[in-house]
C-alpha cells in the first residue's frame, strides 16, 4: 500500500505545529476527597479539559513503564520501528522508586498506538516501502494529537504496551490466528498481542460448566472486561425455570444465571480503570422466563427505593425512641424511662415507629441500648446514586437488557392475539398469554427504568450480509455491532468538525484520506489481536468485521445552520456516510489486491 502525506512532512516531527502544555487533571468525590490527581499532564493545548481528563485518568498507562528502555533489533524491521523493553542493566543502578513510572505525556500514547499499528503492518507487508510506513506512522500521530480521529478504548488501554515498553504478563487464556499460517494458537502471554477490539458478541449454550456454556461465558466475559472491551450474548438457549434437567431435577431458570453474571460483571472494572464493565443481555420474546426478565430491573429499582426510604425512616424513628428514653432519664424518670406507661414521649415514639413500619426487633434493641446508657444509634441512610451502596445490593445493574422481538410477535400485538412462550428443550408451548399484555409489560418496564430495549430479530436478519454463515442473535452492549455469534469488531471514529474548512465547506479530500488510513488501522488491528476464545479468534480473523464511523455530526449540522430533521441535514449526513463507506470499501479492495481476499471470500 502506498501512503501519501497530507498533515505531516517527511523528516519532520509529526507533532510539528501542535502546541503541548502541562495540564492538571483531578477526580474528587462529592465530599471533596480526591480519587485521582495528576498535576503534570502533557497534552495538546487545543484539547478541552474533559479530553485531558479522559487521557490522564483512563488511557495513560499508570504503572509498569520502565524509566530506561533499550531497542530490540529485529531483522527486516527498520530501526525506528524496533520494539523496546526495559534496560535491566541501566535500571539495576537506580533506586527501586526510580525504576518504573507511568505515562504522563500524550505524545507517549500517540506514538505507542501508531508505532504498534505500523510495526505489525510493516512486518506483514502492508506497505510498499519504509517511506510509506513512516508516512503512515506520522499521519496517525498527527491525527490522534489533533483529535481528527480516535480508536475505541481498548486500543488506548492495551495497544503498544509490549511494543513500546516491553510490558507483559502471564497468558490470560486468549487465542490468536497467525496471519502467516492461518492457524489458531493460545496466546503465550498477556500483551505481545493486544486486545484492541471493543465489541464482542458471544454465544452461550445450555450447559453449565463445559466449553461454550454458562460458566465458561463468565470467564470469557472477565477476559474482555479486564482489558476494556464489552460483550453481548443472547441467553435464550438456557432452559426456563422448572424445565427438566438430565439428572432428573428441575432447572432454576434463566434468571438465576443472569444474576450470577451480573454480580461477576459488577466486580470487574473495565480496562482496570474506573469505568464499569460493558455488557448486553438479550432474551428472545418467546422464552418461558421472559416476563421475569422484562420486570427484573423494575423490581430491583423498587428495592432501591425501598432501601432508601426505609433507611431514612429507621434512622429517624429509632433515634426518636432512644432520645425519648434519654430525655426521660434526664427528666427524673430514671429506671422508668424505658417504661411505655411511665414515659409518654417514649410511647409516642414507639407508636410512630410502628406506624412507619419499623421492625419490632429493632425497637427492642434500641430500648436495650438505651438501658445501657446509649443516647443515639448510627443507622446508615442510603441514596439513589447509581454508584451507591443501595444499588450495589440489588441485581441487574451491570448490563443493558434487550428483548429480541419478531414480526410474528409484533403482528400478534397489533391483532391482540395470543402468543405462546416455548420450551427451550422441546419448542412446545409452555404457556399462552395475550401478546398485548406482554407488550404492555415491556413498555412499562422501559418507561420505569429504561430497560429493556428492543432488538428487531426479523428485520435484522432480513438485512444480514452473511445469512448463510448463521443468524444474528445479539449485539454488543451499545448495539451498533450486530453480526454472527462469537465475532468481534474494533472501532474508530472520525471527528467531523476537524474536516470543516474555514469557509464552512467540508474537506472531502482530507476526509477520504483519513478514512483510508483508519480502515488500514482497523484491518491491522485484526491481524495483531488476541481474543477470549479460539472460536472468536477464528471467526473474527475470517470475517474481519471493522467499525469505521464518525462523531460530531450534530455539531457539524448546527454550525452549518441545518436543523437535524431537515432535508439539508439528511443530505449532508447521507453524503458523508456514503463517502466514508465508499472509501472503506475501496481501501478494502486495495488490501485484498495486495494481501489476498478474506478466507470466507475465497472460491475453492
Amino acid at each position: 500500500m502506498r501512503i501519501s502525506r497530507r498533515y505531516t512532512a517527511e523528516g519532520q516531527n509529526p507533532f510539528e505545529g501542535l502546541n503541548f502544555s502541562s495540564r492538571a487533571s483531578k477526580i474528587a468525590n462529592p465530599d471533596g476527597s480526591v480519587v485521582f490527581e495528576a498535576d503534570n499532564v502533557e497534552a495538546p493545548e487545543s484539547w478541552s479539559q474533559v479530553a485531558v481528563d479522559v487521557l490522564a485518568q483512563k488511557y495513560f498507562r499508570k504503572a509498569g513503564v520502565p524509566t530506561v528502555l533499550r531497542s530490540i533489533p529485529e531483522d527486516g524491521v527498520p530501526e525506528w520501528l524496533w520494539r523496546s523493553e526495559a534496560d535491566d542493566d541501566a535500571l539495576g543502578s537506580l533506586p527501586d522508586s526510580e525504576k518504573m513510572t507511568g505515562e504522563s505525556d500524550g505524545r507517549e500514547v500517540f506514538r505507542r498506538l501508531a508505532g504498534c499499528w505500523t510495526y505489525w503492518g510493516y512486518k506483514h507487508g502492508y506497505f510498499d516501502s519504509e517511506d510509506d510506513a513512516r508516512a503512515f506512522f506520522d499521519e496517525l500521530c498527527f491525527m490522534l494529537a489533533s483529535q481528527m480521529a480516535a480508536p475505541n478504548s481498548p486500543q488506548w488501554f492495551n495497544t503498544g504496551l509490549y511494543w513500546a515498553y516491553g510490558i507483559n504478563g502471564p497468558a490470560q487464556g486468549h487465542w490468536y490466528v497467525d496471519a502467516e499460517t492461518a492457524e489458531s494458537s493460545p496466546s503465550p502471554n498477556a500483551y505481545e498481542r493486544p486486545q484492541p477490539h471493543a465489541c464482542f458478541i458471544q454465544s452461550v449454550a445450555d450447559d453449565l460448566v463445559n466449553e461454550g456454556g454458562i460458566m465458561d461465558l463468565w470467564i470469557r466475559e472477565a477476559r474482555l472486561f479486564k482489558y476494556g472491551s464489552g460483550t453481548g450474548s443472547n441467553f435464550s438457549n438456557i432452559r426456563g425455570d422448572g424445565e427438566s434437567l438430565s439428572g432428573g431435577g428441575r432447572s432454576s431458570g434463566l434468571m438465576s444465571f443472569l444474576r450470577i453474571g451480573d454480580r461477576a460483571a459488577g466486580a470487574i472494572k473495565s480496562g482496570g480503570t474506573t469505568r464499569r464493565a460493558a455488557k448486553m443481555v438479550v432474551v428472545n420474546v418467546d422464552h418461558p422466563d421472559i416476563e421475569a426478565y422484562v420486570n427484573w430491573k423494575v423490581l430491583e429499582e423498587q428495592k432501591v427505593a425501598s432501601l432508601v426510604v426505609g433507611s431514612k425512616l429507621n434512622n429517624l424513628h429509632l433515634n426518636n425512641v432512644i432520645n425519648a428514653i434519654s430525655d426521660g432519664r434526664k427528666n427524673g424518670l430514671n429506671g422508668e424511662s424505658t417504661d411505655l406507661n411511665a414515659n409518654a414521649a417514649l410511647l409516642k415514639a414507639v407508636r410512630d415507629a410502628r406506624i412507619a413500619g419499623v421492625h419490632e426487633g429493632y425497637l427492642r434493641r434500641v430500648i436495650q441500648l438505651a438501658e445501657q446508657g446509649y443516647t443515639g444509634i448510627y443507622f446508615p441512610e442510603y441514596d439513589t446514586n447509581w454508584d451507591s451502596e443501595a444499588y450495589g445490593t440489588v441485581a441487574g445493574q451491570n448490563s443493558n437488557n434487550s428483548v429480541r422481538v419478531t414480526d410474528e410477535f409484533l403482528r400478534a400485538v397489533e391483532a391482540d392475539d395470543d402468543f405462546s412462550l416455548r420450551s427451550r428443550l422441546t419448542d412446545e408451548a409452555t404457556r399462552t398469554l395475550k401478546a398485548s399484555d406482554l407488550w404492555d409489560q415491556i413498555a412499562y418496564a422501559a418507561w420505569s427504568c429504561a430497560d429493556p430495549g428492543l432488538q428487531y430479530d426479523t428485520t435484522v436478519n432480513d438485512w444480514h450480509t452473511c445469512p448463510q454463515d448463521g443468524r444474528i442473535n445479539a449485539s454488543n452492549p451499545c448495539s451498533e455491532y450486530m453480526f454472527l455469534d462469537d465475532t468481534a469488531c474494533n472501532l474508530a471514529s472520525m471527528n467531523l468538525m476537524k474536516f470543516r474548512k474555514e469557509d464552512g465547506t467540508f474537506d472531502i479530500t482530507s476526509f477520504e484520506h483519513a478514512c483510508r488510513l483508519w480502515t488500514i488501522v482497523l484491518e491491522i488491528s485484526v491481524l495483531m489481536a488476541q481474543f477470549p476464545s479460539k472460536r472468536i479468534a477464528e471467526l473474527s480473523y475470517e470475517f474481519r468485521t471493522l467499525g469505521l464511523g464518525y462523531a460530531n455530526i450534530g455539531s457539524l449540522l448546527m454550525v452549518s445552520g441545518h436543523p437535524y430533521d431537515s432535508p439539508e441535514a439528511m443530505a449532508m449526513a447521507g453524503s458523508i456516510t456514503a463517502i466514508m463507506t465508499g472509501t472503506a470499501y475501496r481501501t478494502s479492495a486495495e488490501l485484498s489486491k495486495e494481501l489476498g481476499p478474506l478466507a470466507v471470500c475465497r472460491v475453492p
